[in-house]
């Protein structure tokens, strides 16, 4: 498969071909001659804004598979007969193949064929996910590897495509298309979790959500293949300089129980949009005062989403509906720094290397997050579900405090924000220095070819006094 890295010619009167060697016809006039400027990469803006689109949809079925099996995860769990720690293991196997093989796509993503590494991933996980739907309660094992696998797909996804498009769009373009990129996770994670539980009601058996995922993914592929191009790294940069099935219910209790689900997926899909749309203009705008701005938006919200959580937890068993006020506040100022994050990255990183930076931050992000946390959450409420009796009211309990710790952790991030605002400016400094970052093959080529021009011009200019 391959990508599409052509470079369209550009406008202006520059139009006189050089000859064989590099050389111009006024070559032997003892002048040397000006050294072969590389060909500026440009495409038109409405391509660039239908690949943005192709890139968010993508996204969205990226996140999607996620959370689909937090959607019929009871299901799952009867399905093949595990324990609450063990069904948080689905997830912390989910994540750790994603994050061991996120350095890989970003060591590819930065030196081979983006578009190339982005379809070999799409149909990765697609294939995983819908082969797991076929495996038998027996073989339990065997869908925790298949969950591996779809992490592992979707870690070339996560990865790459914000590489691509902070290469499409430049300075607050970037910005906002980036806002919109990410605006697809909490909508994708809410969707998953609707569509798994949603799929299940209608069809009776919760493999049929793990079936409808990889249709979706096959227009993705089509699309990606079609309409996104692999523009050169750094090409915005330049372009800116120059320019289980039981008794079936009755269709009232269908639509009470989606409800339910639909009230926790509606709020991470709204809080979501409006949380990413609201950290990315706060730091747009904030940043024209202090250019500190936008680490410091990301630690205040977080400042705030801790105490929110703890309070949704906590009014949970005796208010529902303030514990939905108080989620929803939370979950809306956690959204705030999707966006944010991924800027300030691009900001401090060389473009050479802007895919291995987004596995950096992808691996060490789920390192201390979302890898180990759901075994962990799951492991904490098995151990105080062993001292307590065996009711609803108890089960509720155990994962009620075992899910404590997280307002914390949240805490403890906001600081790593206020100390990343110590040293931003020096670090968007450094890599804006010019020769900064390791050079690729285009960039030694174009090297190679004016050293060339230079040593023949000084050949000439030595043998013609």
């Amino acid at each position: 498969m391959s990508a599409e890295s052509w470079d369209p010619v550009p406008e202006g009167p520059q139009g006189s071909p050089l000859g064989s060697g590099g050389h111009s016809e006024n070559s032997g006039s003892g002048q040397c001659p000006p050294p072969p400027m590389a060909t500026p990469w440009s495409l038109p803006r409405w391509r660039a804004y239908v690949a943005a689109a192709v890139l968010c949809y993508t996204n969205l079925l990226n996140y999607m598979n996620w959370f689909i099996i937090a959607g019929v995860l009871l299901d799952v769990q009867k399905f093949f007969q595990i324990s609450d720690s063990h069904a948080g293991l689905l997830q912390t196997v989910f994540i750790g193949c994603l994050l061991l093989s996120a350095p890989v796509f970003g060591y590819l993503g930065d030196r081979h064929s983006r578009k190339a590494t982005l379809s070999f991933g799409i149909l990765l996980w697609s294939g995983a996910g819908l082969s797991s739907s076929f495996i038998s309660p027996q073989y339990s094992w065997l869908f925790f590897l298949s969950r591996g696998v779809v992490g592992t797909g979707t870690a070339s996804y996560s990865t790459i495509a914000p590489t691509i498009l902070g290469d499409l769009f430049v300075k607050d373009q970037r910005t906002r298309v980036l806002a919109i990129f990410y605006i697809f996770i909490p909508v994708g994670s809410g969707l998953g979790y609707v569509l798994g539980s949603a799929v299940k009601e209608l069809t009776g058996n919760w493999r049929w959500a793990l079936r409808i995922m990889p249709c979706l993914e096959a227009v993705a592929l089509v699309l990606l293949i079609v309409l996104v191009p692999d523009p050169p790294r750094g090409a915005s940069e330049k372009q800116g300089e120059s320019a289980v099935g039981g008794l079936r219910s009755s269709w009232s209790e269908d639509v009470r129980y989606l409800g339910r689900n639909l009230i926790f997926g509606a709020l991470t899909v709204v809080t979501g949009i409006i949380g990413v749309i609201l950290g990315a203009e706060a730091s747009r705008r904030y940043k024209k005062v202090n250019l500190r701005a936008e680490p410091l938006v990301c630690a205040s919200s977080l400042l705030a989403a801790a105490p929110c959580l703890y309070l949704a937890l906590i009014l949970a068993p005796t208010t529902l509906l303030a514990s939905y006020v108080f989620l929803a506040l939370g979950e809306l100022l956690l959204s705030c720094n999707w966006a944010v994050v991924a800027d300030i990255l691009l900001s401090v990183v060389v473009p050479r290397c802007r895919g291995t930076a987004e596995a950096l931050q992808i691996t060490v992000g789920h390192i201390l997050g979302d890898a180990g946390s759901p075994y962990l959450t799951g492991l904490i409420s098995s151990a105080l579900r062993a001292r307590r009796p065996d009711s609803y009211l108890q089960r509720f309990l155990s994962l009620q405090q075992s899910f404590l710790c997280c307002a914390f952790a949240i805490v403890l991030g906001a600081g790593c924000f206020l100390m990343v605002a110590l040293h931003l400016e020096r670090d968007q400094a450094q890599a804006q220095q010019p020769g900064t970052g390791t050079p690729d093959g285009k960039d030694v080529d174009c090297k190679d070819g004016e050293r060339r021009s230079l040593l023949s011009g000084t050949r000439a200019s030595t043998e013609n006094p």
